[in-house]
């Protein structure tokens, strides 16, 4: 089996691609069959970005390993061989800013708009072209997949999404008014756009997975079903089982 092993900066990560590239071989990533990724989910998530098409194997050499599985150096062949595959579309977002420019961007956790200024931020929430909530008055508010739904959704008082649900969480933070308002669940073909009322004093900018876009008036986000991340996970430890177990905790 041809691997190709990425490790996070730290110490613990770097040690393990190590042993393991010398154990088990280590190929350039074009020659590659499996991406083996050591660290946290934060790599997941840069691995996942700039590598589209192999699969990839995570272990958890990091502080968050929700999207990875246990590490040993043990068997990784066979691990691999028995893995199940999780299959994740990303989100596609267009954000269009005070300066007359769009900004894209894929998140494969969520995209989120959140206030940039002192004042909670007001926004206006369209769904498949139809308003849906003239005024929402918040810290901000998330657009969540499945995959990323146990992260700044969940944090957030958002639900946790079952992969197979072909679902999307629409999370409020902090809701002012509509009072309390936790958000919707959406179906995944939706193409939903939020925006900023009111952008000079109450500005507002847009996040999709850690890229960031600032001054925003507006911001769309749909499904990007032609994109495939292949995650591996190992049998009986597999996403769709986490994402419910998570919420029996």
């Amino acid at each position: 089996m041809k691997l190709h092993f990425i490790a996070s900066s730290t110490e613990t990560a770097v040690t393990a691609a190590e042993a393991l590239s010398a154990r088990y071989g280590h190929v350039p990533i074009r020659e590659a069959e499996v991406i083996v990724a050591l660290g946290g989910d934060g790599l997941m998530l840069s691995v996942m970005h700039q590598n589209r098409g192999l699969p990839v194997y995570g272990m958890n050499r990091g502080t968050v390993g929700f999207l990875m599985n246990a590490y040993s150096e043990e068997d990784l062949p066979a691990r691999i061989l028995a893995a199940e595959e999780t299959v994740v579309n990303p989100l596609a977002m267009t954000a269009g800013t005070t300066d007359g420019h769009e900004h894209c961007a894929l998140a494969i956790n969520e995209v989120s708009m959140l206030r940039a200024g002192p004042q909670a931020a007001r926004l206006r929430i369209s769904v498949n072209g139809r308003v849906r909530m003239e005024e929402l008055i918040c810290d901000g508010a998330l657009i969540s997949t499945p995959a990323g739904s146990t992260a700044y959704n969940y944090s957030a008082n958002g639900p946790i999404l079952p992969l197979g649900s072909d679902v999307l969480a629409l999370t409020a933070i902090a809701a002012f008014r509509p009072r309390r308002w936790r958000g919707a669940i959406l179906p995944k073909a939706a193409t939903v756009r939020v925006d900023v009322l009111e952008p000079d004093k109450r500005p507002v900018m847009a996040d999709a997975d850690s890229r960031g876009v600032d001054s925003v008036l507006w911001v769309e986000i749909r499904s990007e079903n032609t994109i495939r991340h292949r995650l591996l996970f190992d049998p009986g430890h597999g996403l769709e089982e986490r994402l419910i177990r998570e919420q029996f905790v």
